[in-house]
């Protein structure tokens, strides 16, 4: 919640025309989907169970180091491509006009803790419905995390950038957390309602069906190599959760990017909703390989406007996207990986610490910072 609006200078007029050309963007997409859609996303999940398949047949002489670090690798890349380009774009629906029983957002299970049912509630209902409001949105700062100075400060807050890591280490846990809604349900009149025991119960066996194939049945099969198969699994999971973590974090938590209040979304327009997502999201630069593993959310922005559009048309769509910013008056925040990293960690510091004194904005003081 910034002191200037940076869409102060739009009319309503002209919020809602911004609204009606995002909708002849995303209309012109959906009657362009075809099979050359539909082939990209089967050779996706194709190339990735051949390259898990592959690792973990390597990872069988995982003794030898060689092999441990080209299991490992291969492992960590199609969990990568299993969680990003895969599951997350599936279970958003982006597929679902394919009309395929296999590849549906009501039928996909992940490589994940978290199971798919409740993601979809946590993340495509309440994420994409509120992005970034503060106290609707858990995404923002993953409910832990201070994520704006008109948050109260709390000597609990000095110790979030530990907390960040550790949920960038655990992450999948931390999703099926919040996906629970932990903090809330685990107070006492809560735990005994029958629906979040249910959920919970839902959780406890997704995990124990993912440490019994990671941790149990893969490494068994290595014999000899169980151990160092052992490690090379956790270590995959490792990488896919920092990973999967930071492309998130850069999403949404790069200085530059708008918070709201709960307020703000009362009576919210189309075009209104539209802007929040513009304001509310960052996208990440780089080459085509770094926008595939990132599934396509290194077009943070884009998503946000059509979460159901089919990922691999993100990269086009964002050509016309930045052009409306532009014709707008409005920041367009992206920039290359290690930059957008830098400056989501830089905030998770900043915040961790108590404001300065506020400043007194006095009149003369209000126009230097809107000429500036």
């Amino acid at each position: 919640m910034t002191a200037i609006d940076p869409t102060a200078h739009l009319t309503a007029e002209q919020i809602e025309e911004l609204g009606r050309e995002l909708d002849a963007i995303r209309d012109e997409v959906i009657a362009d989907r075809g099979e050359q859609d539909a082939a990209y996303i089967r050779k996706v999940i194709s190339a990735q169970r051949k390259l898990e398949l592959a690792s973990r047949g390597v990872l069988l002489f995982s003794i030898f180091p060689p092999a441990w670090l080209l299991g490992t690798a291969g492992l960590s890349v199609a969990k990568i491509m299993d969680n990003m380009e895969i599951g997350h774009n599936i279970l958003h629906g982006q597929w679902d006009w394919m009309r395929d029983p296999k590849i549906h957002s009501t039928t996909w299970e992940w490589d994940h803790v978290s199971p798919s049912e409740q993601w979809k509630h946590s993340h495509n209902e309440l994420h994409h419905t509120y992005t970034n409001v503060i106290g609707k949105d858990n995404d923002l700062g993953y409910g832990i995390m201070r994520v704006d100075e008109d948050q109260r400060w709390h000597p609990f807050h000095l110790g979030q950038p530990l907390w960040n890591f550790l949920n960038a280490c655990f992450f999948e846990y931390g999703i099926a957390a919040y996906d629970l809604e932990l903090a809330k349900n685990l107070q006492k009149h809560r735990r005994k309602d029958p629906g979040f025991r249910a959920r919970a119960k839902a959780v406890g066996r997704k995990i124990r069906k993912q440490v019994l194939k990671d941790y149990v049945i893969h490494p068994l099969l290595s014999g000899p190599s169980f151990l160092t198969t052992l490690a090379a699994t956790f270590t995959a999971n490792l990488v896919r959760n920092i990973w999967t973590h930071s492309v998130i974090m850069c999403g949404h938590f790069p200085e530059g990017v708008q918070v709201f209040e709960r307020r703000s979304v009362d009576g919210e327009t189309r075009g209104q909703w539209y802007l929040r997502q513009m304001m509310g999201s960052a996208n990440i630069s780089g080459s085509r390989a770094m926008h595939f593993m990132t599934g396509n959310l290194s077009h943070q922005i884009e998503h946000h406007l059509f979460p159901d559009l089919p990922s691999n048309r993100y990269a086009d769509v964002a050509v016309k996207v930045r052009a409306l910013f532009e014709k707008y008056e409005l920041e367009y925040v992206t920039g290359p990986l290690p930059k957008q990293v830098f400056s989501a960690w830089h905030k998770v510091f900043r915040l961790s610490l108590p404001n300065r004194k506020p400043e007194v904005r006095t009149p003369a003081r209000e126009q230097e910072l809107v000429a500036a």
